[in-house]
């Protein structure tokens, strides 16, 4: 039954919360059957499908793929997840955030067809998968770009059938639910390519079984480093070169440093050019140079905020901050859940830390910020103060920083959105 005040986002949300007994339940076989109940297995709910696996990266990717494809006059619906403060920034229609009304439409639609018949259960981000692809249905755009949320192959996400597949990282994260081993992981992401559709593979360093599983499947494999690439003309500015649908070269010069990762913003251009757009330079050029995602590198003043959580992703971030240096002391402020490899983000970024603040998250898989600190310290790192929140820990350091200093606060999702929700009221 749908909550008792079904005409409240929130009240949705809280209810789908409650409805099925585990956060996180990898299958397709529940999903396919409400979707199939639902009608959108029977109808493509755009014009192209692109979805995006992988473990960092795609929510650049998805951003850049949204900007330049709307850039070019197309249509689109944007699908990604988790969210930072407001749930209705996980469904984007032709650029806006959908609001209140579309999404508890969905999220009717889908509870009236999981009940329709033998009730199937469905977990929070199952239900909300099902809800955005019935709404981005009812909006049939050019383009519905996809985000993955976990793993690929039995992801929600992939109940739908891609024309454009990308896979942008592999690394070691969620352990608990796709293992530790690598080409295990890379088995499970290449799960969401199609036979005879591309499968553009967006790092240089993917494991072989991705590939493998794209050969396996008949997909054509367009490759960073291979069918594309990237590289600086000057400072600033980069130059790229990939295939269009037809094979034919393409480049693209003078593009501007969208300040996201130029390897996922190449990636993002060659699946656009394999889904038959017609890359314009012009048009390009200004997207890149407009494109933000809030929690990816942003900088407020001197913090600069990432929800980086795995090791990979904390390297970037050494590495970013590395070629940004400071006249001041480099602090970071971090928060991480307790399924996180929190001793391998130390290490990375331990390079760049000149001193810490641990930070405590609430939930069931959170980590406390005496665990955090004891990690640090058996790393050689100076913990200067141990907070029982986010906020707590940015209030510290408020009052301390240096005219030169800066803050690198990561970690997670929940800390990056309790340093922006704190953030956003001093400047109110």
């Amino acid at each position: 039954m749908p909550p008792s005040d079904a005409s409240r986002l929130d009240a949705w949300l809280a209810y789908l919360e409650q409805v099925h007994p585990v956060g996180i339940d990898l299958g397709l076989d529940r999903v396919a059957e409400v979707a199939r109940r639902m009608g959108v297995l029977q109808t493509r709910p755009a014009g192209c499908v692109i979805t995006v696996a992988g473990t960092n990266g795609k929510g650049s990717t998805v951003a850049m793929l949204e900007a330049v494809a709307r850039a070019h006059g197309v249509t689109t619906a944007a699908y990604t997840s988790p969210h930072l403060l407001r749930y209705n920034e996980r469904l984007r229609l032709n650029g806006s955030e959908a609001d209140d009304a579309t999404l508890m439409a969905g999220f009717e639609a889908v509870e009236a067809a999981r009940l329709d018949g033998e009730p199937v259960s469905l977990t929070y981000f199952e239900a909300g998968t099902l809800a955005a692809l019935w709404a981005i249905g009812r909006q049939r755009p050019d383009v519905a770009i996809l985000e993955v949320g976990l793993g690929g192959r039995l992801d929600a996400v992939n109940v739908i059938d891609t024309d454009v597949g990308v896979v942008t990282t592999i690394a070691r994260d969620h352990a608990a639910f796709l293992g530790d081993d690598l080409e295990g992981i890379g088995r499970e992401k290449a799960g969401i390519l199609r036979a005879g559709r591309p499968a553009v593979l967006g790092s240089r360093a993917l494991p072989a079984s991705v590939r493998d599983g794209a050969v396996a499947l008949g997909a054509p494999v367009v490759a960073l480093g291979e069918a594309f690439d990237w590289h600086r003309a000057v400072p600033g500015r980069w130059e790229w070169n990939g295939l269009g649908r037809d094979g034919a070269c393409l480049s693209l010069t003078d593009l501007p440093d969208p300040g996201l990762p130029l390897d996922n913003a190449a990636t993002a251009l060659q699946a656009l050019a394999s889904a038959g757009i017609a890359l314009e330079t012009t048009a390009c050029r200004h997207a890149l140079s407009a494109v933000q995602l809030p929690g990816r590198m942003q900088w407020l003043g001197p913090w600069c905020l990432d929800v980086g959580h795995n090791p990979h992703a904390a390297a970037y971030l050494a590495g970013q901050l590395s070629v940004r240096p400071s006249r001041g002391r480099t602090w970071v402020l971090l928060g991480m859940l307790g399924d996180k490899d929190a001793d391998g983000v130390i290490a990375a970024l331990n390079r760049v830390a000149d001193g810490w603040v641990a930070v405590s998250l609430d939930g069931e898989r959170a980590r406390s910020a005496e665990d955090l600190a004891a990690r640090i310290e058996a790393q050689g790192g100076h913990v200067a103060y141990r907070g029982e929140s986010p906020e707590a820990g940015a209030r510290w350091l408020a009052e301390r920083l240096g005219p030169d200093d800066r803050v690198l606060a990561c970690g997670s999702f929940l800390t990056v959105a309790a340093i922006l929700t704190w953030k956003q009221a001093q400047m109110a």
